[in-house]
């Protein structure tokens, strides 16, 4: 087994044969401990494939054959119970609870850490794994590598350099779960750095809502990782008021937007001031400066990229699910290889989604090692 995070401590706690997990870091679930502010967001209330990029058919068999429900099951009997907190999502008092219900049940494995893979070739019908000053030869091989962001915890590319060894196509990779930056004539957005609003972001037909938050590269929070996972280029649309409507009386109204409008006044101030009006009275607008303070409902702007790999929550992109058989997750291109959790191009949204996948994953291919 390569990689000692979630997908593989799922896949070890379900396998009935010895297994040895070798992974970069000295200690195991290293990106889990760190997910949700280390309150781990396991699971999901509502989970389906539509929460994820990928092969629709191919994801929504794995996730039928180990559901949110079971996710559930196994925790409980390790004595972690999560509880269900905003938008249906599952959190659990110290991600240090889960890892010791992951380790606990796959303990009985062989754990080699701080060891790094360099190389895996095919040599007499087994699969050696070539470390550092040392070789591990195994008739079968899971990659549960992982994706290329959180580069602090070790993350490489090896899982597709393994994948495309073995003739696997690969999605490239690229930064999701990210915040997005800024294009020269949003950069008024840089002074309300720490500021957060309730937005909604519309890209093609995705729609998503929550906190946004502005920084000094961008913008970020919520609503804008979750928009990251489908943004690749081109416009996104921004609804500064979700909840607010102009309605026609507004505009005899004396009252000032940054005293009306819910809104952080500097943020009111910061936009007014970048579209050039004064912050005076509603009736005081003429037609055209209407159009200016409307456009807060439909803010369009296209970002110049994103915060990139080092920020990123998770890695989309990966190795093609075309030659992976649904389900035991194993090659079609070389039987007795196997790839699990982010390695592949599956990415879900924010909300226990991704680490969902990783224990699907990583207990179907067990139960069908």
């Amino acid at each position: 087994m390569i990689g000692a995070g979630a997908s593989a401590m799922m896949f070890g706690a379900y396998v009935k044969k010895s297994v040895v997990f070798v992974d970069a870091n000295p200690h195991i679930c290293a990106k889990v401990k760190i997910s949700g502010g280390g309150k781990c967001n396991l699971t999901n209330e509502n989970v389906s494939a539509k929460n994820y990029l990928g092969d629709e058919a191919f994801i929504s068999k794995s996730l039928e054959r180990y559901s949110n429900a079971e996710t559930l099951e196994f925790f409980a009997k390790h004595g972690v119970v999560p509880s269900v907190k905003k938008d249906g999502q599952y959190f659990c008092k110290s991600s240090s609870e889960v890892l010791g219900a992951l380790y606990r049940a796959s303990s009985h494995h062989t754990f080699l850490l701080n060891q790094k893979v360099k190389n895996v070739t095919f040599e007499n019908g087994e699969f050696i794994t070539e470390l550092d000053g040392e070789r591990v030869s195994s008739k079968k091989l899971v990659v549960a590598s992982g994706g290329v962001s959180y580069q602090s915890l070790n993350a490489s590319d090896i899982g597709y350099k393994i994948a495309s060894s073995f003739g696997h196509e690969i999605k490239p990779p690229t930064p999701a779960l990210v915040g997005l930056t800024l294009q020269k004539e949003q950069f008024w957005i840089k002074e309300l750095s720490g500021v957060s609003v309730s937005a909604k972001i519309k890209y093609r037909d995705f729609l998503y809502e929550g906190d946004l938050l502005f920084s000094h590269k961008g913008i970020s929070g919520p609503v804008v990782l979750n928009a990251s996972l489908r943004w690749e280029k081109g416009g996104i649309a921004i609804d500064f008021l979700p909840t607010f409507t102009f309605k026609n009386t507004i505009w005899q109204d004396k009252k000032q937007p940054t005293t009306l409008l819910p809104l952080p006044k500097s943020f009111t101030k910061a936009f007014l001031n970048s579209v050039g009006l004064a912050d005076k009275p509603f009736k005081s607008y003429l037609s055209d400066e209407r159009e200016k303070i409307i456009s807060l409902k439909n803010y369009t702007m296209s970002p110049a990229g994103t915060f990139g790999f080092s920020r990123a929550e998770i890695t989309k992109g990966g190795v093609k699910s075309d030659d992976i058989t649904p389900v035991t997750f194993e090659s079609e291109r070389r039987r007795g290889l196997y790839f699990i959790g982010e390695v592949l191009d599956v990415s879900g949204e924010l909300g226990g989604y991704n680490l969902q996948w990783a224990f699907s994953s990583g207990a179907n291919a067990a139960k069908n090692f």
